[in-house]
């Protein structure tokens, strides 16, 4: 391997959930190491200015707004990308909800919409874009997996469904895309502060917790992960796939600490 190898100069990508947190922090860092991105979310002001960011670090972009609970936009915004690009060989599914209730009175609705949004809305996505990534007979595909794919968090048992589900998808697609050139892999971010977890996890005794329990004893940052998304979707991963990587502080390998 080659430093060449994790250059993504010529590629492009579509970041869905690409406008806040976690995915914006990789739709930046994918542009920074030579990426053409579209980084899509709900809302269009959103988009805009991370399509500006990613512009002044003279990369190419489009500024197109995306709902992952909506198949037809996720067809448009494939449709628009590959107008934009003439090819798509990376996408990064980063849209993610989340909401704390006892599992026992949790209503369906709530568990139907994390579900939706985190596991189905990936689901839609992959298929969309894989298509396309099946007649080029290559492509990358980064699912933004969790903690809880691996371990439970106290009442947050959507969440943590969905994002089992994306782990399983994960290796799923994988074995089923490998013959047509296409890598499918994972993150599992660490404990994150963003604008979804914050409330849970400043001055908590959950937040508390989580700390106590992470080796490197902080949070990690968004920007930590930017490693991790930039290998996986690099000619240095050619021989990746079906593999979920905790980016963690060493969280989960984690037993006493003291």
């Amino acid at each position: 391997m080659t430093l060449d190898t994790l250059s993504l100069c010529g590629r492009s990508a579509v970041v869905i959930g690409g406008t806040s947190g976690i995915g914006r922090a990789i739709s930046l860092g994918l542009a920074a190491t030579g990426a053409d991105v579209i980084p899509a979310s709900r809302k269009i002001e959103s988009v805009q200015e991370t399509v500006a960011a990613i512009e002044r670090l003279g990369r190419r972009s489009a500024a197109i707004a995306a709902d992952v609970l909506d198949r037809g936009s996720l067809q448009a915004l494939h449709d628009k990308a590959l107008e934009v690009f003439g090819k798509i060989d990376i996408l990064v599914n980063s849209a993610g909800i989340t909401q704390r209730t006892p599992t026992l009175t949790c209503p369906e609705d709530v568990w139907k919409k994390i579900l939706d949004t985190n596991l189905t809305g990936t689901f839609r996505a992959c298929q969309i874009f894989g298509q396309t990534m099946m007649k080029q007979e290559y492509g990358r595909i980064v699912n933004i997996a969790s903690l809880a794919t691996f371990v439970a968090f106290h009442e947050v048992a959507a969440y943590g469904a969905s994002k089992a589900g994306v782990g399983a998808l994960t290796k799923s697609l994988a074995i089923e895309l490998a013959p047509h050139g296409i890598c499918v892999n994972a993150i599992a971010p660490g404990v994150l502060p963003t604008a979804l977890n914050e409330s849970l996890l400043e001055g908590t005794g959950r937040g508390k917790e989580l700390h106590m329990r992470i080796p490197m004893q902080r949070f990690g940052q968004a920007e930590e992960l930017v490693g991790a998304a930039v290998f996986l979707s690099s000619e240095a991963a050619s021989y990746v796939t079906g593999q979920i990587l905790p980016v963690d502080g060493g969280f989960l390998a984690s037993g006493v600490n003291q």
